[in-house]
């Protein structure tokens, strides 16, 4: 699944026009992906902090406070649903991955 292409469907706030989709390679790049969002939005919102560090608390936070966030990964004959939930273990796995 790792190497797979995969959309990642996001509306950040309530209001539906703010819905939006990005795509990548692969399951590991949009978890990539997800994460640079979150460090950006970091970054915009403490302009004055060079170095800013996060846990991955914070990043589920951020997750969480999406109006919405799913990811579509190809199966055999169609693009499979994840919700959430499943993008947070990802992530947890794929950081993991990366510290060891």
């Amino acid at each position: 699944m790792v190497n797979k292409h995969t959309i990642v469907l996001m509306q950040p706030s309530p209001n539906r026009a703010s819905r939006t989709f990005m795509d990548y390679e692969s399951v590991s790049q949009a978890i990539d992906g997800i994460c640079g969002l979150y460090e950006r939005k970091l970054k915009e919102l403490n302009p004055a902090i060079r170095n800013i560090t996060y846990d991955i608390s914070d990043l589920y936070n951020f997750i969480d406070g999406l109006a919405d966030l799913s990811a579509l990964v190809p199966s055999v004959q169609a693009y499979l649903p994840y919700d959430r939930e499943w993008i947070k273990g990802r992530t947890y796995q794929h950081l993991k991955k990366m510290a060891g």
